[in-house]
């Protein structure tokens, strides 16, 4: 995908219609929102209801029946990251021109998802979900000091710099805050205050904002009619 296929469109992003609380502003469209704001990319968002997530028709696009799919100009892809991937080449505004500095951006883009966003979906897993609650609390002790040792090490190699790559901000450090924006409110990132302001660095920037509000904007507007069982 080229810069003219996003801007000629139509480019849409899938997303729920409406999520519990818990999971509002949180749920993964809003990565490619955020991309496609950055990028300067117009997009409009295909709600889906929850209910219809496994729907023949969500499923020939996205085959394990969640969010998002991207598509552009009809050609349609699934998974977050490499949506992320599509949109940050496409742009001028999400990688850097030096090849080796776009060869660490692909690499740190895996790393948030691969390295950092296991250990924060378990704990997450264990202190929310896990119906086995007995169980849940032996295994979150070793969960968290997993989770610790991953943060240690992405703030070593972050140091005191303002962005991983190069000196401006990358689908690197959209990929990275976005992972980490899920353990602050936690507290998880109170030992580690160069990653907190990292954070909140990236995540006060407008195209995140905008991104936030188009997320949570059908959540509000949806949330008497799920109420109400409809």
């Amino acid at each position: 995908m080229k810069r003219e296929d996003f801007l000629a469109g139509p480019v849409t992003v899938t997303a729920y219609d409406w999520v519990p609380e818990l999971a509002q502003g949180f749920v993964r469209d809003l990565r490619l929102r955020w991309a496609l704001e950055e990028a300067g990319f117009p997009y409009e968002a295909e709600l889906l209801p929850h209910a219809e997530r496994e729907s023949p028709e969500n499923l020939a696009r996205q085959p394990f029946g969640q969010v998002p799919a991207l598509s552009v100009a009809g050609r349609s892809m699934f998974e977050s990251g490499a949506c992320l991937w599509r949109i940050a080449e496409a742009s001028d505004a999400l990688l850097p021109a030096d090849q080796a500095e776009r060869n660490a951006c692909f690499s740190w883009l895996f790393a948030a998802l691969d390295s950092l966003s296991p250990p924060v979906d378990l704990l997450a897993f264990l202190r929310v979900f896990a119906e086995d609650r007995e169980a849940a609390r032996r295994l979150e002790p070793q969960a968290s000091e997993h989770l610790r040792a991953k943060l240690a090490r992405f703030a070593d190699a972050l140091g005191g710099r303002p962005v991983l790559v190069g000196d401006s901000f990358t689908v690197a450090d959209l990929a990275a805050s976005f992972v980490l924006r899920n353990v602050e409110p936690t507290g998880d990132l109170d030992a580690f205050p160069t990653l907190k302001a990292y954070v909140q660095r990236h995540t006060s920037r407008p195209a995140f904002r905008r991104a936030l509000e188009a997320q949570m904007e059908p959540f509000r507007k949806n949330a008497a009619r799920y109420a109400a069982g409809r």
